[in-house]
């Protein structure tokens, strides 16, 4: 079977931004017996918080955590009502779970458009560190150019 190798494009950006949107999310599980091995998930209220080149957000409630993030208010605890009003005939839900999620975001002027592309916690900190200066960045896009992998300052 052939093998297709693709090239990584890589450019140089001046112009950009990195967003890390910070989201806390309750869940509960609901499954017929502890063993279920495909247990159904439901998710209920969810806040979350814009954080832009590292700074600290207006309405930032804790932060700036290990990596540098600012997070929102928790939002309200499903209320036992709530969880039971979901619920299916036979199953058992599980105790409420706050979940933490990240999603990266860079958004650069390519020509004269401003384009935005999924990144990661590497590429965002890069940023973070260069946007004060408005220093070069070589940027390293992923497969079929959709992606940020990779920022290294020149």
């Amino acid at each position: 079977m052939p093998i297709a190798l693709t090239s990584c494009t890589t450019l140089t950006i001046n112009q950009y931004q990195a967003t890390a949107q910070t989201t806390y999310t309750w869940q509960v599980k609901y499954s017929t017996s502890p063993s279920d091995k495909l247990p159904r998930f439901e998710t209920f209220a969810a806040t979350s918080l814009l954080n832009r080149n590292g700074q600290q957000p207006p309405d930032a409630v804790t932060g700036p955590d290990d990596q540098g993030l600012w997070w929102p208010a928790l939002p309200p605890r499903p209320t036992v009502d709530q969880i039971e009003q979901r619920q299916k005939p036979q199953e058992q839900p599980s105790t409420p779970e706050l979940l933490k999620s990240v999603n990266y975001q860079i958004t650069y002027i390519e020509g004269s458009k401003p384009r935005t592309l999924p990144t990661n916690y590497q590429v965002y900190r890069q940023v973070v560190k260069a946007y004060p200066a408005q220093r070069p960045l070589q940027l390293t896009l992923g497969v079929n150019n959709s992606s940020v992998e990779k920022a290294e300052p020149l």
